[in-house]
């Protein structure tokens, strides 16, 4: 058995890299850049007028003029015009360019109309309210950096470049992979001997919140079967995620299977809790990497967002957030074991605070949809009094 923080290191030093694709700019959302976007022109393109008002040319203020003709309406969209004279103004809408000739906008609420004429009641000062062209970004400024996650902000600035395709970095093929004979499907009413599946279903909604759609695969308990599926799911994909049959049971067949089938172990067994039995396994030459996570609920929610989560962001060249919390109350370690213990989360004073969620164990999955993450709790024999900072866990 080894400690987390070993584990944790191992399954990062096992990433994958799989290349770019090239996807429509609607379908990116969420995705990784595996490119530099920049401006392909002037960020604004134009002087562009930042109010609904008029536009002057400033000597008219420095020759005392107060009232000025309209010469016309500017609108965003339409093409630049020319104040033909300091004596006449346009009438323009936030966004319209900014006239030639024209250097300074006055809002409206400072204005009085009469008669196609317009007074000033306050002077302003020269060049007031006017965006001015590539003042936010210069043409071929690098606007993002490859390794950037797509959000919606991000679409926005993509469009405005006009990146109707994105190349981004190429996602995992993952096979989720649940084993025993007590599962049925979801629809079947269970005997009293079964239990309906859940945690391949918990494991592929989360996996397509990343972006990821997996194939699922329920394996029985047989070890001739699960050593002839396994083998077809590594031929067809990257991932193996795979949830039950890595403890010590007598119908425990997955680490046997992997290492018949040329599944390098990495580890198996981790001092922690929940998840302490996951094995994790690579097969370098060919590109595969293994996550067999305990069959309990919570165990396999832990240890899919413990490690799963880092490993691919890794993988996809990105930074792995990191979040502390405040611990409402005093907690209590383990002596041997890192222990990730499920929280809900509350804003207090302004800092996001914690209190333990008390569960039935790793295999309380109502717990589950109560929790709003996980607090990491080093081993240690000192209860951790309230008030200090721990490192959390999002739950997704």
């Amino acid at each position: 058995m080894i400690s987390f923080k070993n584990a944790y290191d191992q399954v990062l030093q096992h990433i994958l890299n799989l290349g770019d694709e090239t996807v429509s700019l609607l379908e990116s959302t969420g995705r990784v850049l595996s490119e530099d976007i920049r401006a392909d022109r002037d960020f604004p393109p134009f002087n562009r007028s930042t109010k609904d008002g008029i536009a002057i040319a400033f000597s008219a203020i420095e020759k005392g003029i107060t009232r000025f003709k309209i010469e016309g309406v500017l609108s965003a969209g339409m093409p630049q015009q020319t104040l033909s004279k300091d004596t006449n103004c346009f009438e323009i809408m936030t966004g319209a360019v900014l006239p030639e000739q024209a250097d300074t906008i006055i809002m409206y609420e400072e204005t009085e109309t009469e008669d196609g004429y317009i007074s000033i009641s306050k002077t302003p000062n020269k060049g007031q309210n006017i965006h001015r062209q590539g003042t936010d970004e210069k043409e071929g400024a690098i606007l993002l950096k490859k390794g950037t996650e797509i959000t919606a902000a991000v679409i926005g600035v993509l469009a405005s470049v006009g990146k109707n395709e994105v190349t981004v970095k190429k996602l995992p093929k993952i096979c989720v992979v649940s084993t025993g004979n007590e599962l049925v499907e979801v629809e079947d009413k269970p005997l009293p001997h079964q239990i309906r599946k859940s945690n391949s279903l918990s494991l592929f909604a989360a996996l397509e919140r990343v972006k990821i759609t997996p194939t699922l695969l329920h394996l029985a308990d047989n070890q001739a079967i699960i050593e002839k599926e396994l083998e077809k799911a590594l031929n067809n994909f990257d991932v193996l995620m795979l949830s039950g049959g890595v403890s010590k049971g007598k119908f425990d067949f997955i680490p046997d299977a992997l290492d018949k089938l040329g599944i390098t172990k990495v580890f198996h067994r981790v001092a922690q809790r929940p998840g302490k039995p996951f094995w994790f396994g690579v097969q370098n030459e060919k590109q595969k990497v293994i996550f067999s996570f305990p069959g309990n609920p919570v165990s396999t929610f832990a240890n899919y967002h413990v490690y799963f989560l880092p490993w691919l962001k890794k993988s996809l060249g990105v930074e792995a957030e990191k979040h502390t919390v405040i611990l409402d109350e005093p907690v209590q370690p383990h002596p041997t074991l890192t222990l990730f213990t499920q929280v809900t989360t509350a804003c207090h004073e302004g800092k996001l605070t914690v209190k333990t969620l008390k569960g039935n164990g790793s295999g309380d999955l109502v717990s589950l949809a109560l929790a709003d993450g996980f607090i990491r709790l080093p081993q240690g024999e000192t209860e951790i009094p309230a008030g200090t900072a721990v490192d959390f866990i999002k739950a997704s």
